[in-house]
């Protein structure tokens, strides 16, 4: 029977859950009763931040729909395989649920992705994986959602929808020939390929240093090349640029100051001198290269915003919002997480301090106080 609210005015039709079953795998998925079928809100995204902002929807009782590109916490999945978060455990904890490990130390991704897993699981959070959001418009009552999963198009609409998209959605091409040969990539997963190779790594923050020094450590005869003519101390963690900075003056690993790769063939690298960071058009470095590993950054996926007509600012593209509600210029649509930042060239946005996001968007969307789950004293689980 339809729900009425004040003045008996129909409420919003509710979506469907559906819980699909295979093979011992549970999937709870969401799908529109029928095309005039509206959700109050629409997440776009389920990384940690997407994650939070559903249990704290479902919390409210708010009636909502989730949707995730690939599988829940995909960021962190591409992760090298045992890298540890920089900010420690209860920094990273969502949904007011603890994050304990056995060692008390930083968690791994493997261990995060774990613990992402548990909560959707133990709260039952409806979301619709591999289900890519290709477009949202604004309609007079909302947003209509284009969407794609492997068995064709679907559509979709919300009253109100929450973009937490994050911050890199791919990596920061450089543009230059032989950058997708079989033997370049952007990503580092593990450094067993690279055992008795020679392996130039390309870039000179976190990412870039913990694969050079992971692959050495390995057996890779490894050269790295930074477009600056020193590491950033602010920018790099302290213990990785001390370990780094003694094997290149040992002559373990190799370091080309002020260069940037300008050509990729199956034998060698091209490398152009910098100044300030940019090719100065002098005598090129040839360097051999079996692999070769372009730790250049990643960029964010600021497609959705802008077809929606969300004003994007400045070269990373963040998008214009209300700090105190996350509402973007375009009514009814927020953000939440690092997509909030655009994509970050110094990264000031992280887990640990996108946990108010979720908080402002539900007292946004509930126009009520938000309340904290956990009832643990002295614990900042906050959200």
């Amino acid at each position: 029977m339809p729900q009425t609210g004040a003045a008996g005015a129909p409420m919003l039709c509710p979506t469907i859950a559906v819980l699909v079953l295979g093979q011992g795998a549970r999937t709870i998925r969401q799908t529109p009763s029928d095309h005039r079928a509206v959700a109050d809100v629409a997440i776009v995204g389920a990384g940690p931040i997407g994650l939070e902002l559903a249990a704290a929807l479902q919390r409210a009782g708010i009636d909502y729909i989730h949707f995730e590109a690939r599988q829940i916490g995909q960021t962190i999945f591409c992760w090298p395989a045992n890298t540890q978060f920089f900010s420690s455990p209860e920094r990273v904890a969502i949904a007011g649920f603890p994050f304990q490990n056995v060692d008390q130390q930083k968690a791994t991704g493997e261990a995060y992705l774990a613990y992402l897993r548990g909560i959707v699981e133990q709260l039952a959070l409806p979301i619709n994986t591999y289900e890519r959001v290709l477009a949202v418009q604004p309609q007079p009552d909302g947003f209509a959602l284009q969407t794609e999963t492997q068995v064709g198009r679907h559509t979709y609409r919300c009253r109100r929808i929450v973009l937490a998209t994050g911050g890199m959605a791919r990596p920061q091409k450089l543009g230059i020939p032989g950058e997708d040969l079989p033997h370049v990539s952007h990503y580092f997963k593990d450094p067993h390929p690279y055992f008795r190779q020679w392996l130039l790594v390309v870039g000179g923050r976190n990412s870039a240093l913990e694969a050079a020094l992971r692959s050495w450590r390995c057996g890779a005869q490894v050269t790295i090349s930074h477009r600056r003519p020193a590491f950033d101390a602010e920018a790099v963690k302290p213990h990785l640029l001390a370990e780094i900075s003694l094997l290149v003056r040992e002559g373990r690993i190799g370091f080309l100051p002020a260069t940037v790769p300008i050509e990729i063939t199956p034998q060698h690298v091209v490398l152009a001198p910098t100044q300030d960071g940019k090719p100065t058009g002098g005598k090129p470095i040839v360097h051999p290269a079996d692999f070769v590993l372009l730790a250049t950054g990643f960029v964010a996926d600021m497609s959705l915003f802008e077809n929606a007509g969300v004003a994007l600012q400045g070269e990373q593209k963040a998008p214009a919002f209300s700090p105190e509600t996350m509402e973007t210029n375009v009514p009814g649509l927020y953000v939440a997480g690092t997509a909030a930042a655009g994509t970050q060239q110094r990264y000031r946005l992280f887990i640990e301090n996108c946990h108010e996001h979720v908080a402002k968007i539900v007292a946004a969307l509930t126009r009520q106080p938000y309340q904290p789950a956990t009832t643990v004293k002295d614990r900042p689980y906050e959200v």
